[in-house]
């Protein structure tokens, strides 16, 4: 144990901590926890720690095998993670998952394109495989909205196929946006300050087209089809959500926060009604950054205005919908210094005074996990709004660790059960560099003390 004082939140952490030892058993807590509910969503601290990618996994697995879920949607573009979805239910060209992994080109490529990954995407193409010849299969599903050039050419390289006609429809309605080659900012900063007119009228249009023939082009060769039309129709409404997203983002952090992660809910919820074709009541898996996970309303994020993914699967699932976070004190970290920079292997500071992270490290164990759901007086102590809880995405700045990297939560109000890593490495990406390799010079380069 360190050598501080006992404190009597530091004594119930202990009694009710499960410690995490390596075992099959480790997640049974939280099998329990999850019971019959359909939607177990995932977070993570960072966008770059092994140890969240690897207990997801792990977790995932247990809810495949033995609650028989359908299907994980991601932090990830809807077109990058189709692919996927192709390779592991056996319907692409794709023969190895470092080939559906492909896809996944845009920064951060390291979320997706990572050695923990790829392992659990070969998990999910044997197990599909493995499953009754007729049975539905498990399905890899991209939630966010970044993807809008790439899912123009997904819209059009459907509609080429099935109706020529309409694809050339489709381009010239697109070609609004040719003046911005592929650079979604530069649209959205020329057009959310007038100087140049939007194209959300077409991409509006667009979309109605589509769904105007929805029944003529799913009927077309049964489930395959049904598939290929909404992977098309959802690439076509995340046009309009990616333009809309990107003409606002130059005009205020809190609506196009809320126009992401709306969009993540709306797809979320079509992914639903669609599965409910082929399965009843579908479970699903979410895997995405605690900051979209844990319920908004519980944060700083949601007294300045902002919602997320989680707090509104809560508001309209309730009990149905699970929430888990992750937390780790110190380590290393995949991430870049800015947007769009090379990947690095980082530091982490250790958490700062006054934090979940902290606290969760004085309990003396290197990881454990706490179920919050139904046990009061562990709530009540992890209540306090005013604690911090750290938050790392792609880009890691330590020089302005409290600025960027924290906010205030009430965590009990925020997940049903966490998980905490107290020492974590970095996730390791599948294409390895010598710059991430080497990492950064200890803290006391170059004095070596």
């Amino acid at each position: 144990m360190p050598a501080i004082a006992t404190t009597p939140i530091i004594e119930t952490l202990r009694q009710r901590a499960r410690p995490l030892l390596g075992e099959a058993s480790d997640y049974d807590p939280l099998l329990d926890l999850i019971g019959d509910a359909h939607f177990v969503l995932l977070g993570e601290a960072t966008h770059g720690t092994h140890e969240f990618y690897r207990a997801r996994a792990e977790i995932t697995k247990r809810l495949v095998k033995e609650k028989g879920f359908n299907g994980m949607a991601v932090e990830a573009d809807w077109p990058d993670a189709y692919k996927v979805n192709r390779f592991v239910q056996h319907m692409g060209r794709d023969s190895e998952a470092t080939q559906a992994l492909a896809g996944f080109k845009r920064f951060p490529t390291w979320m997706w394109r990572n050695a923990d990954i790829l392992d659990l995407v070969g998990w999910l193409r044997e197990h599909n495989d493995r499953s009754p010849k007729n049975a539905p299969k498990f399905g890899f599903y991209g939630l966010d909205l970044y993807s809008l050039f790439g899912s123009i050419e997904a819209v059009l390289k459907y509609l080429e196929k099935v109706d020529p006609g309409a694809a050339a429809r489709a381009r010239h309605r697109y070609s609004c946006f040719d003046h911005f080659g592929e650079d979604t900012q530069a649209y959205g900063y020329a057009s959310g300050f007038g100087m140049t007119k939007s194209c959300e009228r077409e991409a509006a249009m667009e979309l109605e087209e589509l769904r105007l023939r929805a029944a003529e082009y799913g009927r077309r060769d049964g489930q395959i089809a049904a598939d290929e039309f909404f992977f098309a129709e959802q690439n076509a409404r995340l046009v309009c959500d990616a333009e809309e997203y990107y003409r606002t983002m130059f005009q205020g952090q809190v609506e196009s926060w809320n126009l992401r992660d709306q969009h993540m809910a709306d797809t979320f919820e079509a992914l639903i009604a669609h599965l409910q074709k082929q399965v009843p009541h579908p479970k699903l898996v979410v895997w995405a950054h605690n900051s979209h996970l844990g319920d908004a309303r519980a944060t700083a994020m949601g007294a300045r205005g902002e919602l997320n993914l989680g707090q509104l699967l809560r508001e309209k699932h309730g009990d149905d919908t699970v929430l888990v976070g992750f937390t780790t004190h110190g380590g290393t970290v995949t991430a870049a210094s800015d947007w769009e920079a090379a990947a690095h292997r980082k530091r982490l500071r250790t958490a700062l005074k006054g934090s979940y992270e902290e606290l969760f490290h004085d309990v003396g164990w290197s990881r454990f996990i706490l179920t919050l759901r139904g046990d009061w007086e562990l709530a009540g102590l992890l209540a306090t709004p005013e604690r911090l809880e750290r938050a790392i995405g792609v880009v890691y700045r330590p020089l302005t660790e409290r600025l960027s990297h924290y906010f205030s939560a009430s965590l009990a109000g925020q997940f049903d059960a966490v998980l905490h890593f107290d020492h974590t490495r970095a996730v390791e990406p599948l294409e390895v560099t010598a710059e991430w390799k080497k990492g950064e010079e200890p803290e006391t380069f170059p004095f070596g003390l």
